[in-house]
């Protein structure tokens, strides 16, 4: 291996290392960090925040093998390495790359000429398995034999008229891929894929390399991913449970807060009522007080219309009924004396009566009723507006 390029190398080494996973130490925990985070964005965030892992291409090219990374920036050019042995190969490329280069997936980027492209138009189903439709096609579109070349076919675009697939046909015959191969000597075993250069230099997007030969590149980080991935589904799950639980905590609250309320404008509403018919209950009494004769009035009254032989033993008045029991000398004349009177109407004699030998009178009972006016009463509504 030349000074030049094993310098190359280690330059390259030294500077992706900076990136790359270092451990232990604060450095290496956050780029394992920020990596493993990035794993969870979609392919196209990847890209633009530069986070997209890429591949590593090799390009043999005399006795030397051209190495270009391929990420999301672009194709760039890493440096050349002699061609590896069988013995020493692998394990020399590994030591002299960064690990953030050592862990890319390999690929064998093939020259231009070395492939024949053909334009094809398919129907849209065909897109599902794509490889498989077109192997029918290369003994129609080129001079070779299925078993005689490594294909691959890449969707170009779809015809918005007729729904038809626009797919471009990739062939190498299999002489020049085994003299590609062989230029690669030890890192031809660990290829990831093999594609074709374009008229640009840059990668057409096919893999040239039948699916079981194809070495599945492990991620190393897949284990943390998926540990963070577990991470990451418990305290989300943590975090909906404590919102379900503030939600039924802020429900609670909210039904003992209304409860209360409720029990407060019970209360009022009761004190209200009470209130109401407080007043209604005096209303009444004061408008039923009002239609009807004191007591005064009515002692006043017989006092005048009595005569003077006539003297009561009991005066009652219960409700609206009026009670007078007394001796008279004149007790026939006295309906015709009370007769006429304001504060009663109807006065009448109960019962007969009786002489007293005593007092040479007669004894009376004689009943009236008062006269109450209907109260001048309001309605229930503005007793209680009142």
């Amino acid at each position: 291996m030349g000074g030049g390029s094993i310098a190359t190398l280690k330059t390259l080494r030294d500077g992706f290392g900076r990136h790359g996973v270092r451990w232990p130490g604060a450095g290496g925990f956050f780029a394992w960090w920020g990596r493993s985070l990035a794993a969870w964005l979609p392919r196209p965030w990847r890209l633009t925040l530069g986070l997209d892992r890429g591949r590593l291409l090799l390009q043999p090219d005399a006795d030397t093998v051209q190495l270009r990374l391929q990420d999301g920036d672009g194709v760039r050019d890493l440096g050349r390495v002699p061609g590896l042995t069988e013995a020493t190969g692998e394990d020399a490329l590994a030591s002299l790359l960064a690990p953030a280069l050592a862990d890319l997936p390999r690929w064998l980027l093939l020259p231009a000429a070395s492939g024949l492209r053909r334009r094809l138009s398919l129907p849209a189903t065909a897109a599902e398995r794509l490889r498989d439709v077109v192997g029918f096609e290369i003994d129609r579109q080129t001079p070779f034999a299925v078993d005689a070349v490594a294909f691959d076919a890449r969707v170009l675009g779809r015809r918005d008229g007729d729904g038809q697939l626009d797919a471009e046909l990739v062939v190498v015959p299999r002489v020049a891929l085994d003299a590609q191969l062989a230029a690669l000597g030890a890192l031809a075993g660990n290829l990831a894929g093999i594609d074709v250069a374009g008229g640009d230099g840059l990668p057409l997007g096919v893999n040239l390399l039948a699916p079981a030969q194809r070495r599945q590149q492990l991620d190393p980080w897949r284990l943390w991913n998926w540990i963070l991935a577990g991470v990451a589904l418990l305290a989300f799950t943590a975090l909906l449970w404590q919102v379900l639980d503030n939600r039924r905590a802020a429900a609670d609250a909210l039904q003992t807060t209304t409860n209360q309320r409720v029990a407060a404008a019970r209360v009022i509403s009761q004190q209200r009522q009470q209130l109401l018919d407080m007043v209604e209950g005096r209303a009444f009494l004061d408008s039923s007080r009002n239609g009807r004769p004191t007591t005064i009035e009515v002692l006043d009254e017989l006092s005048r219309r009595l005569p003077d032989s006539t003297y009561l033993e009991k005066l009652s008045i219960e409700n609206d009924r009026l009670l007078l029991i007394g001796l008279s000398s004149e007790a026939s004349a006295l309906v015709g004396r009370l007769e006429g009177a304001k504060p009663w109407r109807s006065p009448a004699l109960t019962g007969a009566l009786q002489p007293d030998p005593r007092t040479r009178r007669d004894r009376f009972t004689l009943t009236a009723e008062l006269a109450v006016s209907p109260p001048a009463g309001k309605e229930p509504t503005d007793v209680a507006a009142r």
